[in-house]
């Protein structure tokens, strides 16, 4: 196996667990915006990490599949 594919691989692997990560902050936020007085200090938290979360998926997705120029 090439070094780029067994870096693609590590990559995917990653790819998975921050897509998990990402879902279940997704739960958590609704769960705690549901709550009948939600602390807004972990909303804001738990939002942050998940739009961090976003553009890391994003980047790694644009690495594993880069835009061909045609």
């Amino acid at each position: 196996m090439t070094h780029k594919m067994e870096r693609n691989e590590v990559l995917k692997q990653k790819l998975t667990g921050l897509k998990v990560e990402h879902r279940d902050l997704d739960r958590a936020i609704e769960a705690i915006a549901g709550e009948v007085n939600p602390d807004q200090l972990t909303l804001g938290r738990l939002k942050k990490r998940k739009l961090q979360l976003r553009d890391e998926i994003k980047r790694i997705e644009d690495e594993i599949t880069p835009d061909i120029i045609a």
